[in-house]
């Protein structure tokens, strides 16, 4: 078997967010879903950018997100995601690298440009994201290395990726070259909308041996199985998926396996700014405990503390070092 590199492989839509601090009237008025993600094309994107007021812009995407906190934590990370050859692509590629992640893909030439996503800050600090999808749906099999997926230790997809055909199957191939390596292949399931779109296909990866580790939030695991009440899914995902990792919000997170499962509280937090990235920054602690053979409430623990360091601030990327913070919380990474 080839020799581990990395901890992690994420694979995303590389996407540049663009932040902007809302009241809850905005979204009224533009008829917007709190706490949703719809897909807008280039002439909605223009028309939000110019409503938005003033906004900040950090590169982000959900897996990169998850990337990037792999790396930060002191893991070794890597992506596959594309961006244009364009100035959010170049800012987006130095901010990847900038955090250590191994990104290599290569750009996309005379194509559309690099996706970005106009997220919607209420004072709650929920988050409704609209998202331009651009370069980034010309992901496809021919970006995805062979030897870097032989080399890592889980390789982790988004649920967003599969809106774009080429890129669901780049994922496959990838899924199948893991595996070919005796690797783990991991799924977020992303959004709830994202469930209801594809539901028979992530169900059918996970009943087919596809997925080893599942991760979801108390709506998507609900909507995946469309039930009201999460005892439901919970018995349910138990028997189709060796793995799931469940995210609860201010109620902390739990590990479900066919054995056992395992519930640890939320990481303290002082103050909520923005929920963006949570749920990306617990893969992050997640996915590095089990690749390196820790236990589900360690795995689970690690996972919350990075969610509470990025609600803390603006934007789905890390600003502390996370190794330094979890080394002080006792883990020995």
């Amino acid at each position: 078997m080839t020799s581990q590199r990395f901890d992690t492989l994420c694979i995303g839509n590389a996407i540049c967010d663009v932040f902007a601090h809302v009241e809850e009237d905005f979204l009224v008025h533009e008829k917007l879903v709190k706490g949703s993600m719809r897909l807008i094309d280039t002439e909605e994107a223009v028309r939000l950018y110019e409503k938005m007021g003033q906004t900040t812009r950090i590169s982000g995407g959900s897996a990169g997100n998850t990337a990037a906190g792999v790396a930060v934590l002191g893991g070794a990370s890597a992506y596959f995601g594309k961006v244009a050859e364009d100035e959010l692509g170049s800012a987006f590629r130095h901010d990847m690298r900038g955090t250590g992640v191994h990104f290599e893909t290569p750009v996309l030439v005379d194509g559309p440009p690099t996706a970005r996503s106009m997220i919607l800050i209420t004072p709650d600090g929920e988050r409704t994201m609209n998202t331009y999808l651009g370069a980034c749906v010309e992901l496809s099999e021919k970006d995805i290395d062979a030897d870097t997926v032989a080399a890592s230790a889980i390789t982790y997809m988004e649920g967003y990726l599969w809106d774009p055909p080429a890129a669901k199957a780049a994922f496959l191939k990838a899924a199948e070259i893991a595996h070919a390596h005796g690797r783990k292949v991991s799924l977020t399931l992303s959004d709830s909308f994202c469930v209801d779109r594809y539901r028979s296909e992530f169900l059918g990866m996970m009943r087919d041996g596809t997925i080893d580790l599942l991760f979801a939030n108390e709506h998507e695991l609900k909507a995946l199985y469309e039930t009201a009440d999460l005892d439901t899914a919970i018995a349910a995902v138990r028997g189709d998926c060796p793995t799931t990792a469940l995210t609860l919000g201010a109620h902390g997170a739990m590990a479900i396996s066919r054995e056992e499962t395992v519930r640890v509280p939320a990481a303290a937090v002082t103050d909520v700014v923005d929920l963006t990235g949570a749920g990306d920054l617990f893969a992050s602690g997640f996915l590095l405990g089990q690749a390196r053979s820790f236990d589900f409430t360690t795995s689970a623990e690690l996972g919350c503390l990075c969610a509470a360091e990025v609600i803390g601030h603006v934007g789905a990327r890390p600003e502390r070092s996370l190794k330094q913070l979890a080394e002080q919380q006792g883990f020995g990474l």
